[in-house]
Order: C-alpha cells, then structure tokens, then sequence
C-alpha cells in the first residue's frame, strides 16, 4: 500500500486547481448542470470548508475537503483521486483523514451527496464499505434522481 502525505491545503497549486478542474469538468460531462454539486475553487476557500490534500512524493495524488453543516455535522465535498492514483487507495487515505477531522471536530454526523449515474459506482462503493448509507437528502439538497445522498453516524 502506498503510504500518502495529507495536508491541509490553500488551493493555490497549479495540481490542486487541475485536479479540481478535471472533477468539475467530469461532473459536467455525467450530470445536467442543475445536478452538479462539486463547488468551484473559490467555494471551497470559503471559512466552512477545510480542503485537504494526499501527496506520493511530489506528486499529487487525491483531494477531498469537508464544510461544516452545523456544529455536529458535515459533509464530505470534492473528493477526488488523480486519474494516476484510482484504485491505489488515494481516496480511501483522504476519506479516512476526513473521517477523522470530523471526529476531532466533535461531529456526530458526515454526509455527502454524489452521482447516481454509472461513472460515480466506484465513489459509492468506497463510501459504502466505510460505513456509509444512503439517506434523504440532507442541508439544502433537493431530491435529484441524478444524486445519491449518503450518511454515517461518527
């Protein structure tokens, strides 16, 4: 297993913001755009949400970020693994150092919101083997048939 250096991140490098770019962009290209709920970089510089990055070396390898719903919940936002890195445990190590932030934050509740369309299968299955259900929707979320929300109790 890879071993993967996360770090919380600014959203200045140039590999965040093309990694960011390529996950809107695929949201675009598998979901109506009133389905897309990936935020743009600015968004996810906002005070509510920490945006972390996992690092193999020098090279990037996932992103993922978390924003607070309320004091005892959040949601799990941008979570993404570099197209070199699907499959090598990239999303996994950023999920878990998620779940763990939201731990330390006291949160009682993390939820997420991702695509019901064919493409989003292998975010669902990772989500599902770490405890992860599917639930209404959850904050300001609509119910969408190209969304699946889901939910786990910390």
């Amino acid at each position: 297993m890879i071993d993967y250096a996360i770090r919380e991140d600014d959203l200045t490098g140039s590999e965040v913001i093309a990694l960011l770019t390529l996950h809107l962009d695929e949201m675009h290209a598998w979901s109506p755009p009133e389905s897309v709920h990936a935020m743009p970089v600015d968004r996810l510089r906002a005070p509510d949400v920490t945006f972390f990055s996992a690092w193999h070396g020098a090279r990037l390898a996932a992103c993922g970020a978390i924003k607070q719903l309320d004091d005892g919940h959040g949601e799990l936002k941008s979570m993404r693994a570099h197209p070199d890195y699907r499959g090598k445990g990239a999303g996994r190590a950023i999920l878990h150092h998620l779940m763990q932030i939201a731990a330390d934050r006291g949160y009682t509740r993390l939820s997420l919101e991702t695509g019901a369309p064919e493409p989003f299968e292998p975010a669902r299955s990772l989500y599902r083997a770490h405890g992860f259900a599917e639930c209404g929707p959850f904050a300001d979320y609509q119910p969408d048939p190209f969304s699946v929300f889901m939910t786990r109790c910390l």
